[in-house]
């Protein structure tokens, strides 16, 4: 299983806010290379805003968001190591279910995939 390690300076944020972004129904994924590939880890953090909702509802969404990032690590090759990944989450996936999140979260990764070869 691969660990996950968030970002914890604001400067690293700025950097990567500034990159290749995705927009969908349920989050937008900003995504850029690593300067520092360290393949032990996945670099990803995960972000919500307080318009979401109170904290249960947006711990809530970054729990769905952070599992359906881990099965998919599980199952699949599809997510880059060599990536830092920031993912804003939506309030639409607190009322839908898992697996419309997790359908979303693949194909992101797919693309993603094809526009960093």
């Amino acid at each position: 299983m691969i660990k996950f390690k968030s970002l914890k300076q604001s400067k690293e944020f700025l950097k990567i806010l500034k990159k290749k972004k995705i927009n969908t129904r349920y989050f937008t994924i900003y995504f850029d290379k690593n300067l520092n590939n360290i393949n032990k880890y996945l670099n990803i953090s995960f972000v919500m805003k307080k318009k979401i909702g109170n904290a249960v509802t947006r711990n809530k969404v970054k729990r769905k968001l952070k599992y359906a990032v881990q099965k998919i690590s599980k199952e699949s090759s599809l997510i880059d190591l060599s990536c830092t990944y920031v993912i804003f989450g939506k309030n639409n996936v607190y009322k839908d279910k898992f697996s419309n999140v997790f359908n979303e979260v693949n194909e992101t990764f797919k693309k993603i995939k094809s526009i960093n070869k």
